[in-house]
Order: C-alpha cells, then structure tokens, then sequence
C-alpha cells in the first residue's frame, strides 16, 4: 500500500512538472497587437508593413538607416568604394550566421540583392546601373558598375518596404515573382513556422546565436539585442475597442497602432504609456490603376486629384488636429526632397474646379472601384472619403470592401476593374519610403515593367529621376526634385492625402522603446 502511495505521488509530481514544463520553457513573452494581419510572409513578394515587419524579426540588412535618416553599416563591417566611383567592396562582420546554422556568405548577399533588385522602386533603379557582382571570398562581395550613380549605399540601407533582407542563397534564387516558401534568416529573431496561424498568431524566439551590433539601436541600425524569450503577434484582435480593452487589462503588451478616436482614454490610464518611437511621420496616398478606365485618362486623374481636399480625409481618418497636417508635397514636408512644386492643382482646388476638370476630360461614366480594407482602422476611413468627394465631382463609384490582406492581393492583378482588378485603393507610407523621388514607388512611371501596383507610364519622369539617380550635388537633386514633382502632378501618378503621426501605446512595464520610425522588437524589456 505504501508502495502504491509513493508511486501514484511519484506519478503525480512527474505529472505537475510535465505539465509545468511548457510555461518554463516560454520564458519572457512580449505580447503585441500588430496594426493588421500577417498573410504574406515574403517581404519581397510585396510591400505591405506587416510583410515587412516579419522581415524585419527574422533577417538582417547590410546597411540600415539610424533615426535622423543617416546611412550606417549593420552587416557590412568595412567597405571600400573605387576612385572612379565604379567598384564597391564589401567586408561582411564575424559571427552572421543563418538560424539553420550555416554562415551567411557573399553569395547569399548576391542573390538575396537579386531578387530584391526585381521588385523594389529604388532596387530596380539601382541595377540599371550594376553591370555584375561576385564574392572573392566568403565573408566579402563587390558591385561593379557600368557607370557611377550616387545612391548605392542608400539603396542598400532603405529601410522601408521593400527592405533588401539577406536570406540564404537558395530561397533568395525563388522566382520573385513567386512567395518563398522557407523563412530561414539571420536575423535577432527566428520564425515560429509551426505556431503561425494566419488570422490568429504568429510567434517569433530569441535566436540565441545572434550577435549583436556594438551601437545602441536607432532606426534600423545599431544593436538588437533581445530580451525577451518570445514574441507573440495577436492577429485575431482587430476590434480597436477591445484591443484597447485588452491593453488596459494588461492581456496585451503592446499595441503598435493606437486607434485615434482612443487616444484621450488611453491617457488618462495610468498603467498606460504613449512612447515616442518616430521622428518622422507618415502620408497617406491614394493610388490610381493607370491600366483601365477612367484612370488611363491622365485629365481624369487630375479631376480626382483636384477633388481630394486633404483636410477631409485628415479629419475623418485622424481627427485629432494635433496631430495631422495637410501638405501637397509628394516626397513630405521638412525632408530633403521635400517640394511642393505643382500642388497647386490640389491644394488651391475647389470642388468646383474638380467638376470643370472632369467635365473637360472626356469621362464617359465608367464607375471607379475602389478597394476597401474591413480590417485596418488606420486607414478604413479613407475609401469612404474617396467615394463621397469623387461623387461629389461627378464619378460613378463603386466601394468593395474586403479585409486587408484580400486587398493587398488584389491590388497585385492587372485585370480590368469589372473581371477582379482595381481602379483605386488608399494606403499610407511612413516618411522614409517616400521621401526620395528614387524610392518613392508611386514614381516609377515604366508601365507594366513599375515594380508597384498602378503602372503609370511616363517617359519624361523616367528621364528625370535617371538624372536624379546621376546627380551628386544637392543642388542638382533639389532642382530636379521639384521637376520630378511638377511632372507627378502634371500626369497624375497619385494623391497625397496630407501627413500625419501614428502613435503606439504600451503598457508601463515595457520599457526599451527606441526611435526607429518603425514597428521594430529588438532592445525592449518586459519587467
């Protein structure tokens, strides 16, 4: 009988330490709500945020951008350029290492460039310039190129979508034109592949064998360090009552897009922070199918240009005025390429004008589909904004809604609007993806060779930012940005909706924020 006892004890204990086992193992858990659902996880396939902050938790970069836009080196540890400007060396640092155990070499940098060069604004415009590149050695790789350009290092270290990741040589050789299907980086961070549940969670562990930066972590560069065990990204709480809810009850960590009309709440909220995390904000864009009717009219866009009274899609989407501003520049207010040349047509319009100019076009009545995301607060009230003043003018409009990732999807199709395509959709870019007529998407006017949904088409603006890519005085560049704006607005590439701050909220135990002008999870501490 005694016997007995102690085995059922013995069984019991061993019982109670099993089960003890999975929450010993989890660690420290950082628990985020990201501002949308995670379904693409290929940050080169598209340049949807979410892809991108994926991107950003699994795999590194070469160079980064530190929080006042300054270049610095993140995986490069020295690099040499020629005297003629024409042959960049690359020295890679010690210790990078994929999560599967293998070095990062130069090959893999080659064809992780590759790829990205096919499908980034401002990686395309590079490789018009590179005539080859090869690695000496495992730990170094050299760009040659057929003529000198003065962007090479700012390409290598853009820090918005698309973002020139470093994968390993046999994923970054995938089509990319085509999702990757292995997510192996050498990033702070390592993904979670059985644990990703689209629509509900993804799940990303310390990657113990990374080796951090000496510098302290600003923008993308510097030191990520990691402290906590485990990253647990929330998709199914997309409800921003209950996701503020949830933050308050501290089920929650962070929220990464605080809903604006919930801003007052959460701070009166003790146990709640407003962090600090950007020094730069962010635009909002509405973005034309140059393909098909009524978009293909380069009058016609410039009808609904002239509709698109900032103000009104500020004070709808955002709503607290503190924090928003109109400005027609198409590269943001207070950058270096910051113009505001030929906004006259949008910023000095009138409903009235809009209405001449579309009576004037031609239009015949084709209805505008606009796309509509359910399932992203930060931007679901722009469409609505859209239609009302695009009706207003004298468009037929059709809004289709469909949640985030749909869209994201959609937008990709070149078929005409009434067989599954697009006339228009709305989105917002953080300041650094835009502010240079180079990476700034929006202006890559080659056709159906653009590397963004919308395919404008436009042999002067493509003369004018090959000679921006040439220039290396900053006079130059900002005449010619000024040209390069005047054209945006002469051919109607997009709208700009007016600029504004996004704020994040975290719960007061978090602590390690950073300015980074981004969403990034390296350096935060969970006490």
């Amino acid at each position: 009988m005694k016997l007995n006892r102690r085995l059922a004890a013995a069984a019991a204990l061993s019982m109670l330490s099993i089960a003890s086992l999975p929450a010993l193992a989890q660690g420290t858990v950082l628990k985020v709500v990201p501002h949308s659902n995670l379904a693409v996880l290929d940050p080169i396939w598209t340049t949807a945020y979410m892809s991108r902050n994926h991107g950003y938790m699994i795999y590194d970069t070469l160079f980064g951008t530190d929080e006042n836009g300054k270049i610095k080196p993140q995986m490069v540890d020295s690099f040499q350029i020629s005297p003629d400007n024409r042959m960049y060396s690359f020295k890679l640092r010690k210790g990078l290492e994929f999560h599967d155990g293998k070095p990062v070499t130069g090959d893999d940098v080659i064809a992780s460039l590759q790829r990205w060069g096919k499908r980034d604004a401002m990686g395309s415009a590079l490789f018009q310039f590179v005539s080859r590149m090869d690695s000496p050695t495992p730990d170094t790789f050299r760009i040659f190129l057929g003529e000198a350009c003065g962007f090479v290092i700012e390409a290598l270290g853009k820090p918005g979508s698309s973002v020139p990741f470093i994968m390993p040589k046999k994923q970054a050789e995938t089509d990319p034109f085509k999702q990757i299907e292995e997510h192996i980086g050498s990033g702070p961070y390592v993904f979670k592949r059985d644990e990703f549940k689209p629509g509900d969670k993804a799940v990303y562990t310390k990657f113990a064998k990374y080796v951090p930066r000496s510098e302290p972590p600003s923008g993308t560069t510097g030191g990520k360090h990691v402290y906590v065990d485990r990253v647990e990204w929330n998709l199914a709480l997309r409800d921003p009552q209950a996701q503020v809810n949830a933050l308050q009850k501290g089920e929650i960590d962070i929220l990464e897009q605080l809903p604006f009309d919930h801003i007052a709440t959460v701070k009166g909220d003790a146990n709640i922070v407003v962090p600090k995390y950007a020094n730069f904000g962010a635009q909002y864009m509405a973005r034309f199918n140059h393909l098909h009717k009524p978009f293909d009219n380069p009058k016609v866009r410039q009808a609904a240009i002239a509709a698109f009274n900032q103000e009104a899609f500020l004070r709808a989407q955002v709503g607290v005025k503190e924090i928003y501003k109109p400005c027609g520049s198409m590269f943001m207010c207070g950058t270096p390429w910051g113009s505001t040349a030929g906004s006259d047509l949008q910023m000095k319009s009138n409903m009235k004008k809009a209405q001449d100019l579309l009576k004037a076009s031609g239009y015949d009545g084709t209805p505008v589909v606009i796309l509509k995301p359910t399932d992203l607060a930060s931007i679901s009230k722009l469409p609505d904004v859209a239609a009302q003043l695009l009706r207003q003018a004298g468009f037929k409009v059709d809004l289709q809604a469909m949640d985030w990732q749909t869209l994201v999807g959609r937008r990709a199709k070149k078929d005409a609007p009434d067989k599954g395509g697009w006339n228009m959709f709305l989105t917002a870019w953080t300041a650094t993806d835009v502010w240079n007529p180079i990476s700034n998407p929006a202006m890559d006017t080659r056709g159906e060779k653009s590397v963004w949904f919308g395919w404008a088409t436009d042999d002067k603006m493509v003369e004018l930012r090959n000679q921006f890519m040439r220039a290396t005085d900053e006079a130059t560049k900002k005449k010619l940005a000024d040209q390069i704006s005047t054209r945006a607005y002469e051919i109607g590439t997009h709208a700009v909706l007016g600029e504004y701050d996004q704020p994040m909220a975290i719960r007061k135990n978090i602590s390690g924020i950073f300015i980074s002008n981004s969403n990034l999870y390296w350096n935060i501490k969970k006490n």
